[in-house]
C-alpha cells in the first residue's frame, strides 16, 4: 500500500459550473479523512508546473490541453489519467456512443438488452429521402449528432410525424421513441462502483396521442403533453417512482462493467428504460462521461471510494501481485498496461475497467 503518512493527492481540472457541483465540502472531507487531497490544477499555468499529482481528474477538451496532458504524463509517467481523452471523445457522437452496447455479451440473466432503433442524418436531402428512415416507427426523439455537454447537443425534440422533420437542423440522430412507464433509470459508474437511480422521464405516447398531437415538441414543451389529461389518474400512479420497480442491481452492474472494459473508461452513466412492451426488456438511450455524480445519494462516499481503490492499486508491486494471486478483491489495472509501463518509463500508467466484484453502489 501508500508509505505509512504519505497522503494521495488528485488534481482537479474542470470547468466552473462542474467544479461547484462536484467539489463540494462534504466530498473533500470525506477524501481528506481517507488520506486523499482534493487538488484545484490552475488551468492558467501549465499542467507540468503545478506538481507531480497521483491523479488527474479532468473533464476539458482541446489541442492545448491535450498537450498539457502529455507532457504530464512523461514528466509523471506513473500518474493515473481520469480519463483517457481518445476514449472520453468516442461518446461525443450519439453514433458511436451507442456502437458499445451492441458489442456487450452479458449472459446469465433473464433480462436482456439493446438500444432504440436509430439512424443519422447528416444533411437536408437524407432528411428528405423518406427511404433512408422509413424503418423508424413515430414518434421519433430528434437529437443533435454531437453531445460534447454543450447547450446546443441538448436541444432535442419528440417528433410525432414525418412532415415535421422538415423543422428540424441535421447533422442529428433520429433514435425511435419507446414507451416507458414515465421512468427513466441512470446508472452511475465510478470504476467498479456501480449505483442505480430511477427518475421521472418523458411520458408515454398513446396511439390515440400520437394521432392527435402535430408537428414536434421540444423536450422542454413535452409537459403540455399531459396539461389537459390531469383526470388521467392511471397515468400518475405509474409515474410515482416509489412503486417503479428498479433493475436487477447484478443486470446492471454486469452491464456497466461492459461498459468499462470497452469504452475503456472509468467515470460516466447511462440512461436505461424499461420496454413497457416486454418487462425484461431495457434499452440502453445515451450515455454521459463525469455526468453530475452529486445528483446521486451519497456520491461522496462512492467516489471516496473510488479514489481509494486508485490508491491502493497505484503501488506496481501491489498490481503485480494481484495478477499473479488471481484475487478477487479491488479493481485493478489492465496487466498489459502495467507491463508497458514497466517496460516504457514514458508511458503513464492509466486506470482501466476492470473489475471481479459485483460494484454493488
Amino acid at each position: 500500500m501508500t508509505e505509512v503518512g504519505r497522503r494521495f493527492c488528485v488534481g482537479y481540472a474542470l470547468m466552473p459550473k462542474k467544479r461547484r457541483s462536484f467539489i463540494r465540502d462534504s466530498l473533500v472531507r470525506l477524501a481528506e479523512s481517507r488520506g486523499i487531497d482534493l487538488v484545484r490544477i490552475d488551468t492558467d499555468r501549465p499542467l507540468v508546473d503545478q506538481g507531480a499529482f497521483d491523479c488527474v481528474l479532468h473533464k476539458l477538451y482541446g489541442a492545448d490541453w491535450r498537450r498539457q496532458l502529455e507532457n504530464f504524463k512523461v514528466v509523471n509517467p506513473n500518474a493515473v489519467i481520469l480519463d483517457s481523452l481518445d476514449a472520453i471523445e468516442r461518446l461525443h457522437n450519439r453514433i458511436s456512443m451507442l456502437q458499445v452496447v451492441s458489442e456487450l455479451k452479458i449472459e446469465n440473466h433473464d433480462e436482456s438488452f439493446g438500444i432504440p432503433e436509430q439512424i443519422a442524418i447528416y444533411d437536408k436531402e437524407k432528411l428528405s429521402d423518406r427511404r433512408a428512415w422509413e424503418a423508424l416507427k413515430f414518434p421519433v426523439i430528434a437529437k443533435p449528432l454531437v453531445a460534447d455537454g454543450s447547450a446546443k447537443s441538448h436541444k432535442m425534440a419528440l417528433v410525432f410525424k414525418h412532415d415535421a422533420l422538415n423543422k428540424v437542423k441535421p447533422p442529428i440522430v433520429l433514435q425511435e421513441f419507446v414507451n416507458h412507464g414515465g421512468v427513466i433509470f441512470k446508472v452511475y459508474v465510478a470504476g467498479q462502483h456501480v449505483k442505480c437511480v430511477k427518475r421521472k422521464s418523458l411520458p408515454d405516447v398513446s396511439e390515440e396521442k400520437l394521432d392527435s398531437v402535430e408537428g414536434l415538441l421540444s423536450f422542454s414543451q413535452v409537459s403540455n403533453l399531459t396539461n389537459h389529461d390531469r383526470v388521467d389518474e392511471k397515468y400518475y400512479q405509474m409515474m410515482q417512482l416509489d412503486d417503479t420497480e428498479m433493475p436487477p442491481l447484478s443486470f446492471v452492474t454486469d452491464i456497466a462493467k461492459g461498459l468499462r472494459h470497452a469504452m475503456k473508461l472509468n467515470l460516466f452513466n447511462f440512461d436505461v428504460m424499461r420496454d413497457s412492451r416486454n418487462r425484461n426488456r431495457y434499452l440502453i438511450v445515451d450515455i454521459n462521461y463525469f455526468p453530475g455524480f452529486a445528483k446521486m445519494p451519497g456520491y461522496e462516499k462512492i467516489l471516496t471510494d473510488f479514489f481509494s481503490d486508485i490508491m491502493r492499486m497505484k503501488d506496481r508491486e501491489l498490481v503485480k501481485a494481484w495478477f499473479e494471486n488471481d484475487a478477487s478483491e479491488p479493481p485493478a489495472f489492465d496487466k498489459r498496461q502495467v507491463n508497458n509501463c514497466e517496460n516504457d518509463s514514458r508511458n503513464v500508467v492509466m486506470l482501466t475497467c476492470i473489475s471481479n466484484g459485483d460494484g454493488g453502489g
